[in-house]
C-alpha cells in the first residue's frame, strides 16, 4: 500500500489519543503490503538514550507478523501548539526500515509547510546506503579493508581515526546510486 492521508491521519489520531493537548506528542503509523495499518508511539525513559522513536513498535508489530512494510509516517505536535508536523525517519528508523527494501515510502516534510507530507523511498531520502542484510539477500561482503574504503570514500580529510584504519577489517560493500 502507498502513503496516503489516511496513513497520516491515522497517526495523528493516536497521538491526540494518548498525548493531552499542550503536551509534546508524537506517533507513527504504517502500511504493511499485506493490508495492515500499524500505529504505535515511543517509548521514554528518564534518560533519553534509552527512548525508544515512534516508529519503533510500528516496526516491531510488522516483525512479529512476518508482514512487509511498505509505508510509514511519523508526526509531531510541538508543546503548546496545535501545528502537527511531518518528521522525517531518523537514520536508525531508516536502517530498521532498509528491512523491507529501499522502495518503502516514507512522509518527509514539505520545505515549504513541514506540516504537510511528501511522500518519497527510503532510496530517495537516503541514496548512499550500507545494506547490512535485506529479505531480499540483497548484502555483499566486500574484500575491502576500512582503510582502502576511507581512502575512497574520504579522500580530501586528513587524520582519519586510528580505529578506521585497522588493517584486514572487512566491510560492507558500499551500495550508491
Amino acid at each position: 500500500m502507498k502513503l496516503d492521508q489516511r496513513l497520516v491521519d491515522a497517526a495523528i489520531e493516536l497521538m491526540n489519543a494518548h498525548f493531552p493537548k499542550g503536551e509534546w506528542g508524537g506517533a507513527a503509523a504504517m502500511y504493511t503490503r499485506e493490508g495492515d495499518l500499524l500505529t504505535s508511539i515511543g517509548a521514554d525513559s528518564p534518560n533519553p538514550a534509552a527512548g525508544l522513536c515512534y516508529e519503533t513498535g510500528c516496526i516491531c508489530e510488522a516483525q512479529k507478523l512476518g508482514h512487509t512494510v511498505t509505508a510509514s509516517v511519523c508526526v509531531c505536535r510541538p508543546p503548546n501548539s496545535d501545528k502537527i508536523l511531518i518528521l522525517t525517519p531518523c537514520g536508525i528508523c531508516q536502517e530498521r526500515l532498509f528491512f523491507w527494501d529501499s522502495d518503502v515510502e516514507v512522509a518527509v516534510p514539505d520545505p515549504h509547510d513541514p506540516g504537510q507530507w511528501i511522500a518519497k523511498t527510503l532510496n530517495q531520502v537516503q541514496p548512499c546506503m550500507v545494506l547490512i542484510s535485506s529479505v531480499r539477500d540483497k548484502a555483499f561482503l566486500c574484500h575491502e579493508t576500512h582503510s582502502q574504503l576511507i581512502g575512497k570514500l574520504f579522500p580530501l580529510i586528513s587524520g582519519v581515526p586510528a580505529c578506521s584504519k585497522q588493517a584486514g577489517t572487512p566491510v560492507l560493500k558500499m551500495l550508491c546510486c
